[in-house]
């Protein structure tokens, strides 16, 4: 019943246009770019009718204040965050249930990025959209929280269904690849989607989404189990939560 419409905007964002096919409700998952946004439902002749927040970064909120006023559509959004998320109307916690006409999206905080970043988990669509917590083959820098709490999010995502599709909010790929085989050199699931990637990017090609499955073969964040990282690394059998921190480390001066 939920159509998404993906387009990319700014440097490296993604936008996220949400339809309830029944009930003809219209979403976007947080703003980006207010303009792009803008010339994305004009030309499907769409209204807009709630902002769906998944964080406060400008990258993700900065374009409420512009779209609220142009078609007086609510905000939703962390509570955590409702004093630096602007024009937010409805406050949403974990485990709240937010609906989109006949689509139902299972609120899940995942500190870590920010202290009270959300995500949005559509499971009977088999969708979810994590922005700035999960992308593909990496996650995000912990700007607020600590690695301890960033590795408590990432299991509540390895939670789902291995089918789920990932919407993140970033084209980050090809870097978070390169990075990923200098801590796993001989994944062969990882080699073969590195070139994947880069084939597609040489064609304009989004990897955006991506399968649950396929995050949990090939990106070093939801793999501090793995034996080949951990030797990397030099942590074998340490707790997991401190082999997650060290990849993070890592990958902030990679």
């Amino acid at each position: 019943m939920l159509e998404v419409h993906q387009f990319p905007c700014l440097q490296d964002n993604y936008g996220f246009i949400l339809r309830d096919s029944v009930s003809g409700r219209v979403a976007t998952v947080d703003t980006p770019d207010a303009s792009e946004i803008t010339r994305q439902l004009e030309t499907r002749g769409w209204s807009l009718d709630v902002i769906m927040n998944t964080h406060h970064h400008p990258d993700h909120a900065g374009g409420n204040l512009a779209l609220k006023k142009r078609y007086g559509c609510q905000i939703v959004g962390p509570r955590g965050e409702a004093a630096t998320i602007p024009g937010i109307d409805l406050l949403l916690d974990d485990g709240d249930v937010f609906t989109l006409g006949g689509s139902r999206a299972t609120v899940q905080e995942t500190p870590g990025h920010t202290l009270g970043h959300i995500v949005y988990h559509f499971a009977d669509e088999g969708i979810a959209f994590v922005g700035d917590t999960l992308f593909a083959m990496g996650c995000g820098r912990l700007f607020e929280g600590t690695a301890a709490q960033m590795w408590s999010s990432m299991q509540k995502l390895l939670a789902w269904p291995n089918e789920t599709m990932l919407y993140c909010a970033h084209e980050y790929t090809q870097a978070n690849a390169r990075f990923a085989l200098s801590v796993e050199p001989n994944n062969k699931a990882l080699i073969q989607r590195a070139a994947q990637v880069d084939a597609l990017r040489e064609r304009g090609l989004p990897t955006v989404p991506m399968q649950l499955v396929t995050e949990r073969a090939t990106n070093p964040f939801l793999r501090p189990d793995s034996k080949e990282l951990q030797a990397e690394l030099e942590m074998l059998g340490e707790e997991l939560v401190s082999v997650f921190a060290e990849t993070r480390r890592r990958k902030d001066v990679f």
